[in-house]
Parts: structure tokens; sequence; C-alpha cells
């Protein structure tokens, strides 16, 4: 989406901490991100700027640590990833969900160039019939 993005995160371990999963994501992206407006996009960065004291700080993300759901059931994950890939459409951005470039939905769909491969989903949780 524009302006937010979608994450369906399995970890590893049984035992995690999703706020540092969140930031080993968050941090690079966002310095990325930064370093590519000031580069291509300028005029964006007073959109991405607050003043803090005598800092100015760049931030990319909002605050906090976004809407998280545990997902404990193999239907649960696939509605949900389902939901994921049709936001685009809904939002009237694209005609398929597969056409949206920064999805997953065409892998899903078996398209063969999709810009976007995610990590399998682990045969457990693949819903049966």
């Amino acid at each position: 989406m524009p302006e937010h993005a979608h994450l369906v995160v399995f970890p590893r371990r049984p035992e995690y901490d999703m706020g540092d999963i969140l930031r080993a994501i968050k941090e690079p992206v966002g310095r990325q991100a930064v370093a590519f407006i000031k580069e291509h996009a300028p005029r964006w960065l007073p959109r991405i700027s607050r003043q803090r004291g005598e800092k100015r700080e760049r931030l990319f993300w909002q605050s906090g640590g976004g809407h998280d759901r545990n997902i404990r059931k193999p239907k649960v994950l696939m509605a949900m990833i389902h939901y994921i890939h049709e936001n685009p459409v809904r939002r009237g951005l694209v005609g398929r969900a597969a056409d949206w470039r920064w999805s997953s939905a065409g892998w899903f769909e078996g398209e063969p160039t999709c810009d976007l491969i995610p990590d399998r989903v682990p045969p457990e949780w693949v819903p049966r019939g």
C-alpha cells in the first residue's frame, strides 16, 4: 500500500520478542528509505522530519509497534494472507491482487514474474481440505 505495509512473520524460535523482530525490519528499511528520498525526492523530506531539541530527525515509520495478531490456525493464516493480497484491489489501485508489484500475490498464484517472493509457508500451516 502506498502509506503502510503488511507483514506475516513466522518466528523461527518458540521464544521471541516481536519488538526485536520489528526493529530488525524497520531500522534498515527506514535508513534506506530516507537515503532514497534524500537522493530522489528531497521535496518530501519535510514530511518525514521533526525537530527534537537541537536535533533534526528523519522518521520513515509511524511510531508504535503496529497492529499485530497471533495466528494459531492454518485457515486463519491463509485468510489473513488473502486479506493482505486483496488490499490494493479494495483500494482501487489494481484490478487483480497479482498486479500489485509490492505483493506476494503473484507468487501465491504461480506467476513466474512475481517481484516479491516470500519464504515458503511451513507445511503444517497449509490448510488441508
